[in-house]
């Protein structure tokens, strides 16, 4: 096994093997590279006894006055794949109704319909394949309509759920028009 030098030391080991070449101030920053840029930090951890013994009794009463940091920052919502942002949560439930029973294995396959008066939204689920299983889930490939005032689109997606679960959207995109 050969071993490898860094950029350093493999230019001072030439600058020495040739003494025709002026290398005044390349060697000595050659040198001063390859003694400080080729090892590696030194990282040093301390356990949390070491590190209470070593806190100043003041460093203990700010640290004492500071609040807790909150777990969750909620800076950044992180919304599941649905139909769109344009469906409320309602909207959202009805469609989430109706794409658990399209996407049943004992259903029949057929488009299951979903409305809400309240909002004008509507639209359907139709299951687009025979479902299958993938990673201990039964999955199944869809073709997903939502309706509103302003126009209407379609979705090509893949649910899956473990068995006995829920179904969860693993794949959501907007599906090429045809024409």
């Amino acid at each position: 096994m050969r071993r490898r030098d860094c950029k350093a030391q493999a230019v001072s080991r030439k600058v020495a093997r040739d003494p025709s070449r002026r290398a005044g101030p390349l060697v000595g920053a050659a040198l001063l590279l390859g003694l400080c840029g080729c090892g590696l930090p030194i990282i040093t951890f301390q356990g949390e006894e070491t590190a209470a013994a070593s806190e100043t009794p003041k460093a203990a009463l700010v640290k004492a006055a500071l609040p807790e940091e909150p777990t969750v920052t909620g800076s950044i919502d992180r919304r599941t794949p649905g139909f769109g942002q344009d469906l409320g949560a309602e909207d959202w439930r009805r469609a989430q109704a109706a794409l658990a029973v399209a996407l049943d294995p004992q259903g029949n396959g057929r488009p299951v319909k979903w409305d809400n008066p309240e909002t004008t939204l509507r639209g359907s689920v139709n299951p687009t394949g025979l479902p299958y299983v993938a990673n201990d889930l039964v999955c199944r490939d869809f073709l997903a309509s939502v309706i509103a005032p302003t126009g209407g689109r379609f979705l090509r997606g893949t649910g899956c759920k473990p068995s006995g679960g829920e179904w969860t959207l693993i794949r959501v995109r907007a599906a090429k028009a045809a024409g």
